[in-house]
């Protein structure tokens, strides 16, 4: 488990996105779709269409950390 401090931003990727997406394309949707910078201190949150499934995208001290959790009963409101 991973504490998040209380200065850090969140935010959401509103669209579903393909969970192939990697680190490199995750960083890419950020810049680009959300106008963002992916280096600030922020976690990004992607989630697929289906809703049962979420990534979390943020960068620490040392490079990208990258968190997938699913839901196997029900779904990410």
């Amino acid at each position: 488990m991973f504490r998040l401090a209380d200065d850090l931003g969140v935010y959401l990727h509103r669209e579903p996105i393909d969970f192939r997406a990697g680190i490199n394309s995750l960083a890419i949707l950020v810049e680009q779709s959300m106008g963002l910078n992916p280096f600030d201190r922020a976690v990004f949150a992607f989630c697929n269409r289906r809703r049962t499934r979420m990534k979390l995208l943020f960068f620490d001290r040392s490079g990208f950390v990258m968190v997938l959790k699913a839901l196997t009963e029900d779904k990410f409101r």
